[in-house]
């Protein structure tokens, strides 16, 4: 309680750790830097704690491609600077569709920050529907059609897991302009991942689906 009081005072959103990451995450020639995009999305992962078990799989899926993109940027800062030459250094070695490379990686990042981004934006257009029919919209929007049978039914279970609308409001709320500072997430990230989805159909790699 003292915490949420603080971030009210202070006007602090659980997103602005995000939001300042994602203000230098272009280079001067306009392409997207690889720290600052996965430090925007590691940001996130305590808004998914929020959600408590119910989007477990989903933290750990992203937390698990983000480190393993970190992974590669770290061999090689300078030649990994840029988030698509990791794409690139793949394809060249004809490893881009391995599922453990970092094609692989980034494009399922991207599409659960697809779910995210659709998720938040439910959430301030539709402000009568539960949390559980915000995420399932989310998800049959985003997610669903690149998952398998297993994936799909585990999903519809989870969801009867997720936390109160109005609780998990209050939980993530802290500051007055918490819908303000979720719209403007929104709108910063969703040209980048658009972007990544160009970029990877450009290459024949945006239409992977999980195994």
């Amino acid at each position: 309680m003292i915490f949420a009081a603080k971030q009210k005072m202070d006007g602090i959103t659980v997103f602005a750790p995000a939001l300042e990451q994602l203000e230098h995450v272009k280079s001067e020639q306009g392409e997207i830097l690889t720290k600052p995009f996965l430090e925007a999305c590691k940001h996130i992962l305590p808004v998914i704690d929020k959600f408590g078990t119910a989007m477990g799989l989903v933290k750990s899926d992203i937390g698990g491609n983000i480190s393993r993109l970190e992974s590669q940027y770290s061999s090689n800062p300078s030649r990994f600077n840029c988030l698509f030459s990791l794409v690139q250094a793949e394809v060249e070695t004809n490893t881009a569709k391995a599922s453990s490379s970092c094609t692989n990686g980034l494009l399922w990042l991207t599409r659960a920050m697809d779910f995210l981004v659709a998720l938040f934006r439910n959430l301030i257009d539709h402000e009568d529907w539960t949390l559980s029919q915000a995420c399932t919209e989310s998800y049959n929007n985003t997610l669903k059609k690149w998952h398998g049978w297993l994936a799909c039914s585990s999903f519809g279970v989870v969801m009867k897991l997720v936390p109160d609308r109005k609780k998990f409001m209050e939980v993530i709320g802290g500051a007055d302009n918490i819908n303000s500072d979720m719209e403007k997430f929104c709108t910063t990230i969703s040209p980048l991942l658009e972007e990544n989805h160009k970029f990877l159909a450009r290459l024949g790699l945006d239409d992977m689906k999980a195994s």
